[in-house]
């Protein structure tokens, strides 16, 4: 079985979701990195204490964490027993960005603490950048992982399928459509 599982993809591709699921059915501990680098509303902390703070987690011996932060994947990668990539379209994160702030606009994120969701144009120009700019990072430190240690997902349908046949749990899947 699992004891540390990095979860990784673009903003809106239902990182926090999945970890929260797969922290549940695992009895593993969820550490979302956005709640690591967001004080109270949204202002970030230094990013080399964020960095130090994200390693220290991942040295633990029992985590599924959340999150990006392309200067500590190689640490987070090396450590993993399993690497989630929902590696999807960029229409996809945005879809699911839009989603996500129309069902919490103004809300508090549950997996970030003081932050209510919000939107703005630096925000989506990320969204729409992230593959092109982002993912090619990932790419590079994947294709040095053993593939057996990889899961990669191009769809929210084949994820869910996954989810259902991993967990033996046809419910879950109601928390991740």
């Amino acid at each position: 079985m699992y004891n540390r599982i990095s979860i990784i993809g673009g903003s809106g591709s239902g990182k926090s979701t999945l970890c929260d699921i797969l922290s549940k059915e695992l009895n593993l501990p969820a550490i979302h990195l956005d709640a690591i680098n967001f004080n109270a509303n949204w202002v970030e902390i230094d990013k080399k204490e964020r960095d130090k703070k994200i390693i220290e987690k991942s040295l633990e011996e029992k985590w599924i964490i959340d999150g990006n932060y392309n200067k500590t994947l190689k640490e987070r990668f090396e450590r993993a027993d399993l690497i989630i990539w929902l590696d999807y379209s960029t229409f996809m994160h945005l879809k699911g960005v839009l989603k996500r702030f129309f069902k919490m606009h103004n809300k508090e994120r549950p997996e970030i603490p003081k932050c209510k969701e919000r939107l703005d144009f630096n925000f989506i120009k990320y969204v729409i950048t992230y593959n092109k700019k982002k993912r090619p990072i990932i790419e590079e430190y994947i294709k040095n992982i053993p593939k057996e240690k990889v899961l990669i997902f191009k769809k929210q349908n084949d994820l869910n399928k996954w989810i259902k046949e991993f967990t033996n749990n046809a419910d879950v899947l109601l928390h991740i459509k």
